[in-house]
């Protein structure tokens, strides 16, 4: 079942209230979170145009929300620089069941009109919904930026809105990859190959992600700007985003002959080689298998599909995107974490002294792959509201991650550990987007996964998500020593021989471990750790009696079920 989504609004109230209240009052609706103004197009800029504000019923006569089904003939790109999430909404436009999701069907210009539309996005492990009012930037009483190629349907551009106001604005679109939109819309973790240098498998990897519902799209690069839309003797459009459908064997003359099934969105001309519609492959194969030929898609052998299309992207969806009739679904765990200046910020490898400061997640592969004795894995390493804060000037870390293998017998690894053992596996490269994401092949066993910014000290939050076919093991747990109750003194500065004694046992005691959450690990560097993340001797003696207060106030707590707690003692 799909999970619930949250409402985004300051003052907590759902897209039905809101709508229920503005009918109530017969007044449309205006948003205070994202108001008609320059501050929610531009944030670096003055606004270049003199825009207008206008409802689609101050635009046209009779608008509505949908006409004849959502296609990509109702994706027109404007005059802001996100085609990148234009070829995302015409891939989901595809995939029905993911678009009802993304746009509800439960809203349109009829009695229920109120001025108020919804979608739904996914961010960090949460479905949200978004609200906007209809109010949409227009020049001459035309749409300037995403519109419909009918003037009188208004979802794609209402739907362009409410991602502006998820990320802040509309200028904070500008710039992105097609694959972080459809992370967006379906919360899946994606995949970037290209074809001249793809894994030996990449049929296969096709073929398991087809099975498990990812969402596919291949592209032709093009070299300049004089080649977009240039098509090839092969019937083929350079710089367009096609959709993978579909991945098949047939038996031809004897053999099994590999086929990937593809979709233009954009247009009708289609490939022209073999395997086309009208080829005269078609004519030899058995009759049992001539239905594979389909209206509106195209089919290529897989090594003409190597040699014509430059890059692939995939889409991963998690278990709650799927429907219950898809083949298989991935086993998904997912952390979240920061990176912290002076405590959780250890910068790459190059910084050893630090490295080892970084968060660790701890990674088991229990299960072998059907007819493998290794496990496929995914992992992706996501910067979180990066695109948001840009109004503040905070741009994209240079992220990546790298994985070990994991002592059986230790847990949190300091810095020698890391001296002295390499890695089993890393992403490619560090770069500044928003989420790197790598497919590894490993022995069943336990790892270690740290993922870090390029330099020490920069800061951001971020989510790792882990894709593996079988279930995975994992834990992220932060280790100190503690000790397990107060020492007693005579506040004189001084031990006296019984306190002496007393300490004596307690020092011997004191390799207890006991875990503690992220934050509070963050806080105790921040507190009592100096410039090297080393705590003197005296420190060390606060901090732990402080803890050891502040669990003995929980203890209390869960004995007496009262529910109060005086936050002043969890100070530390």
């Amino acid at each position: 079942m799909p999970a619930k989504s949250i409402s985004t609004q300051a003052d907590g109230k759902t897209f039905e209230q809101l709508r229920q209240e503005c009918l109530q009052k017969k007044k449309l609706f205006e948003d205070p979170d994202f108001p008609a103004c320059d501050s929610s197009l531009y944030y670096s800029q003055s606004v270049p145009i003199n825009f207008e504000w206008k409802r689609p019923g101050e635009l046209c006569e009779n608008p509505e929300f949908i006409v004849g089904g959502a296609d990509r003939t109702d994706i027109c790109q404007g005059a802001l620089g996100d085609c990148w999430l234009l070829a995302a909404i015409a891939s989901l436009t595809l995939h029905k069941e993911t678009l009802a999701r993304v746009v509800p069907n439960d809203q349109g210009f009829d009695r229920s009109y109120a001025g108020i539309f919804h979608f739904q996005f996914w961010q960090h492990n949460r479905w949200l919904d978004v609200v906007v009012d209809d109010r949409l930037p227009a020049v001459r009483n035309r749409l300037v930026l995403l519109h419909s190629a009918s003037n009188n349907e208004f979802w794609s551009a209402l739907l362009e809105k409410a991602y502006a106001k998820l990320n802040g604005s509309y200028e904070s679109l500008k710039g992105g990859s097609t694959l972080e939109a459809m992370e967006d819309f379906t919360g899946g973790v994606g995949e970037t190959y290209e074809t001249k240098s793809a894994p030996t498998d990449l049929f296969n990897i096709m073929k398991k992600a087809y099975d498990r519902g990812s969402m596919m799209g291949c592209s032709i690069d093009i070299t300049s700007s004089a080649e977009s839309e240039a098509q090839t003797a092969s019937g083929l459009v350079k710089g367009h985003a096609y959709s993978i459908t579909g991945l098949e064997e047939v038996n031809y003359r004897g053999k099994k002959v590999k086929l990937i099934r593809i979709r233009n969105p954009w247009g009708q001309v289609e490939w022209n080689g073999a395997w086309s519609d009208e080829s005269r492959e078609w004519n030899v194969i058995d009759s049992s298998e001539k239905k594979l030929k389909m209206v509106a898609c195209f089919r290529m052998e897989f090594e003409d599909f190597k040699a014509n299309y430059d890059k692939i992207e995939i889409c991963n969806l998690t278990p709650d995107s799927l429907t219950d009739d898809t083949k298989r679904k991935w086993e998904v765990n997912m952390f979240e974490g920061n990176w912290i200046r002076g405590s959780t910020a250890g910068g790459c490898r190059n910084f050893i002294d630090t490295f080892w400061t970084n968060p660790q997640f701890k990674l088991t592969l229990l299960h072998a792959d059907d007819n493998n004795d290794k496990c496929s894995v995914v992992i992706a390493l996501m910067q979180k509201n990066r695109r948001a804060l840009r109004k503040e000037g905070l741009d994209l870390q240079t992220i990546g991650f790298a994985l070990y293998e994991a002592p059986a017998d230790e847990d949190h690894l300091g810095k020698d550990f890391f001296r002295y053992n390499g890695s089993k596996a890393r992403s490619k490269t560090y770069i500044n987007v928003r989420e790197i994401s790598e497919r590894f092949t490993l022995p069943p066993g336990n790892y270690l996964l740290v993922p870090t910014t390029f330099q020490p000290h920069d800061e951001a939050d971020f989510i790792i998500r882990i894709f593996s076919e079988k279930a995975a093991g994992t834990m992220y747990d932060i280790y100190v020593i503690c000790l397990d109750r107060s020492i007693q003194v005579d506040n004189s500065g001084q031990l006296e021989f019984q306190e002496f004694k007393v300490f004596w046992e307690k020092m011997k005691k004191w390799i207890v471990s006991m875990h503690l959450n992220t934050k509070l690990l963050q806080l105790l560097g921040l507190r009592f750790a100096d410039e090297n993340y080393d705590i003197d001797f005296d420190d060390y003696l606060t901090c732990i009696v402080r803890l050891e207060n502040m669990f003995r106030v929980f203890q209390a707590l869960d004995k007496s079920k009262t529910g109060q707690v005086n936050m002043n003692i969890l100070q530390v």
